[in-house]
C-alpha cells in the first residue's frame, strides 16, 4: 500500500487527491492518518449488504457493524465516504437489498455504486444455481430493482457513480445465468424514467403531452431503441420529449 501510495507523490500536483477502495473491515486511525498523509480524500468501502446473515452466507468475512464503525471512523477522519453495494446476493431478496439501501443512507455516503451480482464460472456460487439451491435475479428482475435504487439515492443527494458490472470479454463469456448487460445502468434509468412519466400520467385522460427533461437525460427518457416512446404510445398517450435544463438529471415535467 505504501509503494503504491509513494508512486504518486511526482504527480500530486497534477490532480486534486486519490480515490481508494478497501475492505470495511481494513479501516483502523491508524490506516487512516497514513491514507490522509498521501492525500487521500475519498475511501469507499465493499460493504456489499447490510443483512449480516447475507454477508455470512457469502462468505464476506465482516459484519454490517464493520461498515458502520468504519464509515463513522472515514467521516471524522474529513474523508469522502463511498459504498459499494451487490444486489441478487446468495440468501439475499428484494426487501433485503431495500434493506441494504436505507441503512446505507444513515450513513450518508458521498457515493454509492451498486452492482448486480454476476455468476461466474467455476465458482461456489455456480454451484449453487447449477443445483437450484440459488436463484438469481433475472435481466429484468435486476433493473427493476436498480432503477428504484438509483432513485433512493439520487432523491437523497448520494451521487450514484456506477451501477453494473465494466464491459469484458471474460466477464461476458463466463456468465452462468446470462443475466448481464453491458449498458446496464442505461436500462435501470430508462424504467426510472418510465415509471416516473406512468406515474404522473395514470390518473389523466389519453391525450396529447409533451414531457420535459434534461437536454443530458433525453435519450434515457425515450428509452434505448426508443423503448419509452413506444410503449407509452402502445397505452394511448401521444408524447413528445423536449429538452429543458433547468431540470435536475432525473426531474421530469409533464405539460
Amino acid at each position: 500500500m505504501i509503494s503504491l501510495l509513494e508512486s504518486t507523490k511526482p504527480y500530486i500536483h497534477m490532480f486534486k487527491g486519490i480515490r481508494i477502495s478497501t475492505r470495511p473491515d481494513y479501516i483502523n486511525e491508524e490506516v487512516l492518518i497514513l491514507l490522509k498523509n498521501y492525500n487521500v480524500t475519498t475511501i469507499e468501502l465493499g460493504a456489499q449488504s447490510m443483512n449480516d446473515e447475507v454477508l455470512f452466507a457469502n462468505k464476506r468475512g465482516h459484519s454490517s457493524n464493520d461498515v458502520r464503525n468504519s464509515s463513522k471512523l472515514i467521516k471524522e477522519y474529513g474523508f469522502n465516504l463511498g459504498l459499494q453495494m451487490m444486489t441478487g446476493l446468495y440468501k439475499s431478496s428484494f426487501e433485503a437489498d431495500l434493506y441494504t439501501a436505507r441503512e446505507f443512507l444513515k450513513l450518508n455516503p458521498a457515493c454509492v455504486r451498486i452492482y448486480p451480482t454476476v455468476i461466474m464460472k467455476n465458482t461456489e456460487l455456480e454451484t449453487f444455481y447449477n443445483s437450484g439451491k440459488y436463484i438469481p435475479y433475472t435481466l429484468n428482475e435486476s433493473i427493476s430493482l436498480c432503477s428504484e435504487l438509483i432513485s433512493l439515492f439520487e432523491d437523497n443527494n448520494i451521487d450514484v457513480i456506477r451501477v453494473g458490472l465494466h464491459y469484458s470479454e471474460s466477464l461476458k463469456e463466463n456468465d452462468v445465468a446470462k443475466n448481464y448487460h453491458p449498458a446496464f445502468k442505461e436500462l435501470c434509468e430508462n424504467k426510472l424514467f418510465f415509471d416516473k412519466i406512468i406515474n404522473q400520467l395514470k390518473n389523466t385522460e389519453k391525450n396529447d403531452f409533451i414531457v420535459y427533461v434534461n437536454q443530458k437525460s433525453l435519450s434515457k427518457a425515450i428509452g434505448q431503441n426508443k423503448s419509452n416512446l413506444n410503449k407509452l404510445n402502445e397505452l394511448g398517450y401521444n408524447i413528445t420529449f423536449k429538452s429543458d435544463n433547468s431540470l435536475d438529471k432525473y426531474d421530469i415535467l409533464i405539460k
